[in-house]
């Protein structure tokens, strides 16, 4: 079953930022970021903690306003600023981020936290055909429906939160860490599903992964952030298994 709200074949959906500078107070943690994910692309930001993937993806998504620099969404071939929206605006747009730790609700049912999903005012009138899609993407969710989320697994809430994201029929996904807290063959699983929701639903996607070994198996392409700046750009992952800093971080070469 597609999903009701997903894009046509046609669809435009990109994102570039361009010479973002942010941080908390006085502590500057990105330093003239720019980066760029076209329509259809994977695109994964290799980092190490600290280095600051979820801070980029808070700006994105309108949690943190950046000190300066640019944040521009391509939806459906319509461009829009994000610098200065409210997450609110910026979600119903049509960009959805799963967050680092998942960020479900524990006391509530798995059903429950995706209806919680369904906030973007496109999804609402489409609540019963994305609930139907998610359960027929995460067959397990369907099984777990009334058990509450802080129960279950660590895969299983993973793809919970994968699947809250579906909910809101997003454009672009944004997805932090989906590795953190999995077992290795967890992690490989997670991975695959969501190539197959990238395939499945036309996405555009930018994830933030320090795992190399897992993240490039589904990128088209990707960027190395060290320390808040971006060390170096691979424009595919040949290049990015072949560079320098990725053999010594990542591969221990």
């Amino acid at each position: 079953m597609a999903n009701s709200a997903a894009p046509g074949p046609a669809a435009r959906n990109g994102l570039k930022v361009g010479g973002l500078n942010a941080g908390y107070g006085s502590v500057r943690v990105l330093e003239d970021v720019s980066i760029a994910v076209a329509p259809a692309e994977t695109v994964v930001l290799l980092g190490t903690n600290g280095n600051g993937k979820s801070t980029l993806m808070k700006c994105i998504m309108g949690m943190l306003r950046p000190q300066s620099g640019t944040i521009i969404a391509e939806i459906d071939g319509k461009t829009h600023d994000l610098v200065g929206r409210t997450t609110e605006e910026i979600v119903d747009l049509g960009i959805a981020l799963v967050p680092e730790g998942r960020r479900l609700f524990p006391k509530l049912t798995v059903e429950e936290n995706l209806l919680l999903g369904a906030f973007r005012r496109t999804a609402r009138h489409e609540i019963a055909a994305n609930l139907a899609s998610s359960y027929d993407t995460f067959p397990v969710l369907r099984e777990r429906r009334r058990q509450l989320a802080g129960s279950m697994s660590g895969g299983e809430q993973q793809m919970l939160a994968l699947a809250r994201a579906l909910m809101s029929a997003p454009r672009i996904l944004l997805i932090d860490e989906p590795s953190v807290g999995l077992a290795p063959i967890l992690v490989s699983r997670t991975i695959d599903k969501i190539q197959e929701l990238k395939e499945r639903y036309r996405l555009t996607v930018l994830m933030a992964e320090q795992n190399f070994n897992q993240a490039v198996r589904i990128a088209d392409r990707g960027y190395v952030i060290v320390h808040g700046h971006i060390a170096f750009e691979g424009r595919n992952t040949d290049e990015l298994n072949n560079n320098e800093l990725v053999r010594k971080f990542y591969l221990g070469l």
